[in-house]
């Protein structure tokens, strides 16, 4: 189900964001929450596509995510913003759940000619598995190696990474490669059905491409919050930041 309201309020906060700052760059991407997950689980289709039953759960997959993309767009498109969607299910090839191609060149015209290209959690082809997932988080790791940005946001409904999520919660403000073998017990995996990894999958995807982008810091932090986007792509030190040691 979609947080209609929610959605409308972060739309216009990337607005005004934008607004404030008329040569910002910014790439957007979005999971597919609900949508995409639970057909996602229920036919496997992360770990592969071969018979089908699990063709015709790809396409589920597939429909339902574009269905989420299309309330997003419009969203967007309601606040003023000139978004386009890119969708990875028609331009994005995978090998064994990793990105093996992705001309990325037209997001690049996108953002030149000050345009918003919008990315998301999708089902891809892959010449291992047949078929696959893949998250926001994978298709930021590949872009960001291609295009370096020098900050990645992320945001969900947690004020950011917290330790002993289901027991006594507690903010982690910083993340390092170093000091992530230390904070790693005390994570707790997702409370939904997440097939790409939740929070986990999150902050090892980010400390990955950290390790190879060292100028990039990445935050993650709560959307819920009024105003919390604006002020996170505005620069401000919200939720929690992963950097280089």
């Amino acid at each position: 189900m979609v947080r209609a309201d929610t959605l409308a309020r972060v739309s216009k906060e990337i607005a005004t964001a934008r607004a404030a700052d008329p040569g910002m760059r910014l790439l957007l991407g979005h999971g597919s929450g609900s949508f995409g997950h639970f057909p996602a689980q229920q036919h496997g289709t992360r770990r592969g596509v071969a018979s089908p039953e699990q063709w015709r759960g790809f396409t589920e997959v597939w429909r339902q995510a574009a269905a989420l993309n299309h309330l997003v767009m419009d969203a967007l498109h309601a606040a003023g913003l000139p978004a386009v969607a890119f969708p990875p299910s028609a331009s994005v090839l995978a090998a064994d759940g990793t990105i093996l191609a992705w001309d990325l060149q037209p997001i690049r015209g996108a953002l030149e000619a000050g345009l918003l290209p919008v990315v998301f959690g999708d089902v891809a082809f892959d010449t291992v598995r047949g078929g696959t997932i893949l998250s926001t988080e994978d298709l930021f790791v590949h872009s960001a190696l291609n295009l370096k940005p020098a900050r990645i946001l992320l945001t969900g409904d947690e004020e950011g990474v917290l330790a002993n999520y289901l027991s006594n919660p507690q903010l982690i403000r910083e993340i390092t490669p170093a000091s992530y073998s230390q904070i790693i017990a005390n994570l707790s995996g997702p409370a939904v059905p997440d097939v790409t990894g939740g929070m986990v999958g999150k902050v090892e995807a980010m400390l990955g491409l950290i390790d190879q982008l060292a100028d990039c810091q990445v935050r993650i932090f709560s959307g819920l919050v009024p105003g919390n986007i604006q002020k996170a792509i505005s620069g401000a030190s919200l939720g929690t930041l992963l950097k280089h040691d």
